[in-house]
């Protein structure tokens, strides 16, 4: 795993009262026609490769990584690659009612900034998102970009970090939100805790963690 991709990797979800701050859902008022989507809310003949808690739709020069902690033998992420910029998306359970990301947003920003990123909040299609600029961990001495986005869906908050060239450029960035608002989300009726990792799996013939397979 590349630096970039453990940018992800270095924010936890805490407990619901870590931080004392808004907690209705943000979303964009098309959600539910245009994506991320629920389950619930697509037809069960379109095709899909079936991660288990995400369904990533198929695009040709769309790459597909499952990223894994091998320890625990556990998906832990879903990495995208396409067109020079990856997508690492992650899928958490949340409360029916309320949403995460005006909360987690907050924590990703300061526990970036206590590392020493320079964190910027700005307003994007999929509405707010943080731009976040490490100097100290890019290759060469560049600084290392990374832009956090999320959705808030009922009962979960899909969650992704964009990295590469549309992590800046909006073009770029547009192509990958297209693939972001494609995903399905399969929350299941089972309950579970506000912010738990909804399980991933690796697909029929592929390999986790070892390069990536076309989707």
């Amino acid at each position: 795993m590349t630096n970039e991709e453990r940018t992800a990797d270095q924010v936890e979800l805490h407990a619901p009262d870590a931080i004392d701050i808004d907690e209705t859902k943000s979303a964009p008022k098309d959600r539910e026609t245009a994506g991320p989507f629920d389950a619930s809310e697509v037809p069960s003949m379109r095709p899909y490769v079936d991660l288990g808690g995400i369904k990533v739709a198929p695009r040709e020069g769309l790459q597909l990584r499952l990223e894994v902690d091998e320890r625990a033998n556990r998906v832990l992420a879903v990495s995208l690659e396409y067109q020079g910029s990856l997508l690492q998306v992650q899928a958490f359970s949340a409360p029916k009612t309320t949403g995460l990301w005006n909360r987690v947003r907050a924590e990703i920003a300061q526990q970036m900034g206590a590392q020493g990123a320079q964190v910027t909040e700005e307003s994007g299609e999929l509405g707010p998102e943080l731009l976040v600029e490490n100097p100290s961990a890019g290759e060469q001495g560049g600084a290392q970009v990374a832009r956090f986005i999320a959705v808030d869906g009922p009962r979960w908050m899909l969650r992704g970090v964009i990295m590469g060239l549309a992590a800046q450029d909006a073009e770029a960035r547009g192509r990958l939100l297209e693939l972001f608002r494609e995903l399905v989300v399969v929350r299941g009726d089972s309950p579970m805790p506000p912010s738990e990792l909804l399980p991933l799996k690796v697909p029929a013939g592929a390999q986790p963690g070892e390069g990536a397979q076309q989707a």
